[in-house]
């Protein structure tokens, strides 16, 4: 069996785990599949011939005592409520945990993985060939001058501190 090297920037891609030898896997994944699809096609069943089968047919087939038929509207109708309620719920949680855009956490967060402020420009690492970059989260200062260009004054005049081929 051949060893193969983890991954690196020169060879990204990781190898593929590899398949278990073909006596050892385990038939247990098909197993639940198939109960799975079996008891909900036999459930299926079942509540459509309850909710269309006259009572003298289900009396005939033993069975004394069984749900109203109004539960086989109620039942779909509860669970799509249920389904429809669940979205609105998580909808309004995002929507309420969401800081305001006046707010500085929508910026700015204590997982924020930020460059030491003492080093030269982590972005431009990428340069040397066989590097990859660190990950880093670019800082909203460097996006705006980047998109919007340097800061001006009132009188539009630049801002002559501003060294943008730092940043770029």
């Amino acid at each position: 069996m051949q060893r193969r090297e983890p991954t690196s920037p020169v060879a990204p891609l990781a190898p593929y785990p590899n398949e278990p030898p073909p006596g050892h896997r385990s038939r247990a994944p098909e197993f639940y599949g198939f109960v799975a699809w079996t008891s909900t096609s036999v459930l299926f069943i079942i509540y459509v011939l309850w909710a269309l089968l006259p009572d003298e047919y289900i009396v005939w087939l033993g069975i004394e005592w069984y749900p109203s038929r109004e539960w086989s509207l109620l039942l779909p109708a509860y669970s799509m409520v249920l389904v429809l309620l669940t979205y609105f719920v998580y909808l309004s949680l995002a929507m309420a945990y969401t800081p305001s855009f006046s707010d500085v956490t929508a910026l700015v967060d204590s997982q924020g993985h930020l460059p030491a402020r003492d080093t030269s420009s982590p972005y431009l690492k990428h340069i040397n060939s066989g590097t990859v970059p660190e990950l880093y989260d670019i800082p909203i200062g460097i996006v705006n001058r980047i998109l919007y260009g340097p800061r001006t004054n009132r009188d539009t005049q630049t801002e002559p501190h501003l060294n943008m081929a730092k940043y770029m």
